[in-house]
């Protein structure tokens, strides 16, 4: 990735950004927030304009293009920057840390450095000015760059952190990996087992992902994330990739189309360090592993070290696909559960024509599940999917702050799912 050689503004790391907003931004950025936050569609959408125009490098080696295409992208820095908005005006300090956890994970994994952040806030803040006009003021302007800096020096600590728990230098992330079996998991999905070129690949939580880059035939070089479980070999990560067929021609997709159509065993792939905060606990409380699709990837990996470790949790693992056919995994899920001292499945599939033990046919209902009390849950699935859960699973008495889940896309919260 190719960026100017540009230094941090001094902004970036002044004591008043360490420190939160000045009591001035702060009340600027409450009045403001309603307007800016209104406009956030048309002004991201012309940020990332501006930003690709001037480094278009970016949109070809580390903004996910599909998303950009369908418009995602922009909704998710929208929603991020009035998540971290809001939240720093409500004082949620503990809130807002989970959020920019969740973003800095995400960066690590891409390799992202700190002289982009000024790069960000060049085009972005010119299409704040271009979009809202007059009503950015010298004052406005000062308080929302203020912000800005806030969260961007949180994050920047963030990653430097990730950066050095890997033992890696920032940005320094990618490492090349070799292919070593290669499995159909339904007929959409594909098994990749992937091994260091020597020795072996670093460890990783359960529950973590790793970015994978693939250099595609028009030259860009495309990332997208795709959750860890163990190899069959020791020291090897394995992942599961997902066919996704985009339309017309769009980029949607394009990334899980190469990996399935043209990387085979022998094959070498670009591979990130493990990131990731959706980690299952260290606890022996009750855990509920729900997912859906190729949502259970994830579920998988905790699956894999709740058996490696012999544990006694009860553990409650709630699966939703389309149709046996198409439930990757189906076989491993049921005997990774089977293995466990106290352990559950509970199945539904959309297109089943009958019920049998253990699987139900239609969607997911909680009616009939039962939730151990003090469990903590890890959800992994399609927006709506998510939606419901998580509404189902608090309903059924376990804290919000106990529900932890992991969304598809760039999507970064469950509003008007």
């Amino acid at each position: 990735m190719s960026l100017p050689e540009e230094t941090l503004p001094e902004a970036a790391l002044s004591d008043k950004a360490r420190g939160g907003l000045s009591a001035q931004a702060l009340e600027v950025v409450r009045q403001t927030a309603p307007a800016v936050g209104g406009a956030l569609d048309e002004i991201t959408s012309l940020f990332y304009q501006k930003l690709f125009a001037a480094h278009p490098e970016l949109l070809r080696d580390l903004f996910n293009r599909g998303n950009q295409a369908q418009g995602g992208q922009p909704r998710a820095l929208a929603g991020s920057i009035v998540a971290f908005a809001g939240l720093v005006l409500e004082g949620d300090e503990e809130r807002y840390g989970a959020v920019l956890d969740r973003i800095a994970n995400k960066h690590a994994s891409l390799g992202v450095v700190a002289e982009l952040y000024p790069v960000v806030h060049e085009h972005l803040f010119a299409a704040i000015a271009s979009v809202l006009g007059e009503a950015v003021t010298p004052e406005v302007a000062s308080a929302w760059t203020e912000l800005y800096w806030l969260m961007a020096d949180e994050l920047i600590g963030r990653e430097r952190a990730l950066y050095e728990a890997a033992r890696v230098a920032p940005g320094e992330v990618w490492r090349e990996v070799r292919v070593v079996s290669r499995a159909f998991e339904s007929a959409d999905v594909i098994s990749l087992e992937l091994a260091a070129l020597a020795g072996e690949l670093p460890g990783f939580l359960p529950g973590q992902y790793v970015s994978v880059q693939v250099a595609l035939p028009d030259g860009a070089r495309q990332i997208r994330q795709y959750s860890l479980s163990r190899g069959q070999v020791p020291g090897n990560w394995r992942i599961g990739v997902k066919r996704i067929k985009g339309e017309d021609g769009a980029p949607d997709g394009e990334v899980s189309g190469h990996l399935y159509e043209h990387v085979f065993e022998g094959d070498v792939l670009r591979a990130s360090i493990p990131a990731g905060d959706l980690v299952l606990d260290g606890s022996d409380r009750p855990v509920v592993l729900v997912s859906a699709g190729i949502g259970c990837t994830p579920i998988l990996g905790m699956l894999h070290h709740l058996v490696a470790e012999r544990s006694k949790r009860a553990t409650t693992v709630l699966h939703a696909d389309r149709a046996p056919a198409a439930h990757a995994y189906r076989a491993e899920l049921a005997c990774l559960v089977d293995r466990l001292p106290v352990g559950r499945l509970q199945t539904w599939y959309q297109s089943a024509d009958r019920s049998r033990e253990g699987v139900l046919s239609g969607l997911m209902d909680f009616g009939a599940v039962d939730v151990a009390p003090g469990s903590i849950a890890f959800v992994c699935g399609p927006k709506p999917f998510m939606a419901y859960v998580v509404a189902a699973l608090t309903a059924k008495g376990i804290p919000a702050e106990d529900v932890r889940y992991e969304l598809f896309g760039p999507h970064a919260s469950l509003v008007d799912a």
